[in-house]
């Protein structure tokens, strides 16, 4: 299946949601103030976000008075956003290269790790998991058993461990065995901001003195579902950390997709990867031409 046909399959609800009614309302003979009212209130109920929409309705507007298709400027308006708020996975000189993954949870953190693990095997690496999230009950388990199904190798300690002193564990192991990639495991606890941003600071400055660049990327996982709520965990993750990328989650399950160019409009940290599905191979890099494209079809 082809990246555009996945896309289009994880975007149904959002696109039959958004798409069909855009294409109603910009089908007209006349697109008026009212018209483009109905517009951002389609864009509002895909969680497009209030500022994102304004601005997408007016690029609109301007298009039609300059005698562009609507259609054709909204379509494009979002293609660019999407184009600038994307970004491709950094390649450090060195080995290991070290992803630290962040994000809430229930956001589908573990399962996103278990598809990155998958993703780089399937490229022939040697990939390795450090479970650092040592406070939330069965995360660790959780994590064992997706190392398991893939076929990578995995540091662990027992629950309620120092997450730092997993990764300086995971970190020498990495170098040992001549890992090609190390893949870190993170607490989501954002009800104790100051701990969470504690925590991974600590975390980052071992990685930093351990390996030269690291962490080479820290990914935050968002799910699609929350909607405008993901914009705020980006924000103080932001904050607690150096987020270099994004993942979005579980958009096969929202007609809410729409907040994905709120992220890329908005945050101003690149799109890398979304997942496509249940399956530890749907994961996809992602790519802004055939998002918007799957999108508006």
């Amino acid at each position: 299946m082809s990246v555009f046909s996945k896309f289009r399959q994880t975007l149904d609800k959002t696109r039959r949601a958004l798409s069909e009614r855009v294409t109603s309302l910009l089908g007209q003979a006349s697109v008026d103030e009212a018209t483009l009212e109905e517009l951002e209130e389609a864009l509002l109920s895909a969680d497009v976000g209030p500022t994102t929409s304004m601005r997408l309705i007016e690029q609109v507007r301007t298009a039609r008075d300059q005698g562009e298709t609507p259609a054709e400027a909204l379509e494009r308006s979002v293609r660019d956003i999407l184009i600038d708020g994307a970004g491709m996975l950094v390649k450090p000189a060195h080995r290991p290269h070290c992803i630290m993954v962040v994000g809430v949870n229930g956001v589908g953190k573990t399962t996103t790790i278990a598809k990155l693990a998958n993703y780089f095997c399937v490229q022939d690496k040697k990939v390795l998991l450090a479970a650092a999230d040592t406070f939330r009950a069965a995360a660790i388990e959780q994590l064992e058993i997706w190392a398991g199904r893939v076929g990578c190798d995995i540091v662990r300690h027992r629950e309620g461990s120092d997450p730092a002193a997993v990764v300086y564990d995971a970190l020498s192991a990495a170098k040992a065995r001549e890992v090609d990639v190390l893949i870190v495991d993170t607490a989501g606890r954002l009800h104790t901001k100051v701990n969470l941003m504690n925590e991974l600071k600590k975390i980052h400055k071992v990685m930093a003195r351990e390996v030269e660049g690291a962490p080479h990327e820290t990914l935050l996982v968002l799910d699609a579902n929350t909607g405008q709520n993901a914009l705020q965990q980006a924000r103080v993750f932001k904050d607690a950390t150096e987020v270099s990328g994004i993942v979005i989650t579980k958009l096969d399950g929202t007609a809410k997709g729409g907040v994905v160019i709120s992220i890329a409009a908005e945050l101003e940290i690149p799109l890398k990867f979304i997942t496509t599905g249940e399956k530890v191979q749907d994961i996809e890099v992602f790519d802004p031409h055939e998002f918007a494209r799957a999108l508006f079809s």
